[in-house]
This record gives structure tokens, C-alpha cells and sequence, in this order.
């Protein structure tokens, strides 16, 4: 599998669960940061645009969005410590 190449200010979906960032798989981000090809910062936001979290990630824990994705909204969780 080739990982897309992601730019600065591109919209991505997150593609696994990072719990203890209160995050889950299908989440969208904004890559703020490229660190090297291969390692993103990417901040999530809330509906009302509050910053949820702002982690670096491997390309691989991502994916560009697409053309039939739909939006939802969840609440968040506060986070948990070592999970």
C-alpha cells in the first residue's frame, strides 16, 4: 500500500483510535506541520473550533479525505491518562 503525500493545511481523516487523545478512527484533522514525509502534526478541533488535540502522527495513521465521505458529529470524551 502507497501512503499519500500530505501537505501543510491539508483536511485528513484519522484512520485508528488514539484513545488517549479522546480521538477515534474517522476523525478529521488539518495537518499544521510536516516534520519529515512520513511524520505529520495534525491538530482536531471541535464543532465550535476548540483545539481537541494536536499530535504528530506517522502518514500511515491517516487518510486523505474523499469525495463520498460524510461529516458527523460525536461528543467528546475528557481525556484519560494512560490509555
Amino acid at each position: 500500500m502507497i501512503t499519500p503525500t500530505f501537505h501543510e493545511l491539508d483536511t485528513v481523516v484519522l484512520v485508528r483510535d488514539l484513545g488517549i487523545h479522546g480521538l477515534r478512527a474517522g476523525d478529521l484533522g488539518a495537518v499544521v506541520h510536516v516534520l519529515a514525509p512520513d511524520t505529520l502534526e495534525v491538530e482536531f478541533v471541535t464543532a465550535l473550533g476548540n483545539t481537541q488535540s494536536l499530535v504528530t502522527l506517522n502518514a500511515s495513521d491517516l487518510r486523505p479525505v474523499k469525495e463520498d465521505d460524510l461529516l458527523s458529529v460525536r461528543p467528546t470524551r475528557p481525556l484519560r491518562s494512560g490509555t
